[in-house]
């Protein structure tokens, strides 16, 4: 099958998505420039290294969906699911949908290949539910630290508690699959009649359609087919997770030394557990607001002075929030066009 990557279409999408990045992007210019100051005043070798890692890290993100995908048996290259790793953390941000507009990138690029976008559905899932288990060690050692330094209060237990119930949820959803796709559609069109129940005082008619899940459940049996083949290999993605939580670790550690601000192995894992729960389990886009504030009251707790703990907040959301939107709205440009081309341009 041919896929057209031309389509007026795709430029239309291409079009939207780059609009919505500058609006985002000059909606918030001035917490860019603030960023651009701090990260100006650290010394350079070590941000340089933070940046580094920060790559790093997008490469271990495109891994773990490599993993997946060959378990599912789906055929993509390293570089070519590195663009739209990349590309999905972009539209997440810009457009956020609870991690959906991300997921909508694999299934769309699926689909152009003459696929049903299903195993891509499948991935995506299956990549939510071990970043969170592999999270989850982080979370505890994290949880434990604020509790022995009698930090710890109500927004980090909720939003673990929160978190936690996502998971479940997604997984039993995944384990149903395994099940029988009876017992999936089922658990889908209950969701569906619960959904449109809740929005239906506001939009006045019902939003899904419970045919459409039962399309759904089927379409998600049949990615789940090839899984059952090659369980023990999602071992790899899990450790990849694990990986990931070390390497924002790592970040937080090049950025306390680039302002030379004292800190600890407890100051670092517990830093970042907070600012990966709150960049998941928030109102704003991967938290936007609510990150900043969390870490810097938290420091401040740990006995770290408030301009030290400011600097240090600011600096890694520079390096791993607005440095990765850049790169993805550069990639999402590049998301449908052929490996080739991008080659040679």
């Amino acid at each position: 099958m041919k896929v057209c990557y031309n389509h007026p279409m795709r430029k239309f999408i291409i079009a939207i998505g780059l609009l919505l990045g500058v609006l985002f992007i000059a909606s918030n210019f001035a917490e860019v420039e603030e960023i651009a100051a701090i990260l100006q005043r650290g010394e350079w070798r070590f941000i340089l290294l933070a940046i580094m890692l920060l790559l790093i890290w997008l490469v271990n993100m495109a891994g773990s969906y490599k993993t997946i995908f060959q378990v599912l048996g789906l055929e993509e290259t390293f570089g070519r699911l590195l663009i739209l790793t990349t590309a999905a953390n972009f539209i997440n941000v810009v457009a956020p949908s609870g991690g959906i507009g991300g997921m909508a990138i694999f299934i769309t690029e699926s689909r152009q290949k003459g696929n049903t976008g299903a195993r891509a559905m499948v991935a995506g899932a299956l990549y939510v539910i071990f970043d969170y288990l592999g999270f989850f060690l982080f979370l505890g050692l994290g949880l434990i630290v604020l509790f022995r330094r009698n930090i710890l209060n109500g927004a980090e237990i909720s939003a673990s508690v929160i978190l936690f119930i996502m998971w479940v949820g997604l997984s039993f959803l995944v384990y149903l699959g395994f099940k029988s796709e009876q017992a999936l559609g089922d658990a889908l069109v209950r969701l569906t009649r619960f959904i449109n129940r809740l929005l239906k005082p506001f939009i006045h008619k019902e939003k899904f359609s419970e045919e459409a899940a039962r399309h759904l459940a089927h379409d998600a049996v049949n990615g789940i087919t090839e899984l059952r083949r090659r369980p023990l290999e999602l071992i790899y993605p899990f450790l990849l997770s694990i990986s990931n939580k070390l390497i924002l670790l790592l970040i937080f550690f090049a950025l306390f030394q680039a302002y030379q601000v004292p800190t600890s192995i407890g100051i670092l894992v517990a830093a970042t557990s907070l600012a990966y729960l709150f960049e998941i389990v928030s109102p704003t886009p991967y938290g936007m607001g609510i990150v900043e504030g969390v870490l810097t009251l938290a420091f401040r707790s740990m006995f770290i002075p408030i301009n030290e703990a400011l600097v240090i907040t600011m600096a890694y959301r520079g390096v791993t929030f607005w440095f990765p939107l850049i790169l993805g709205a550069i990639a999402f440009r590049w998301v449908g066009t052929p490996e080739e081309e991008i080659t040679l341009k």
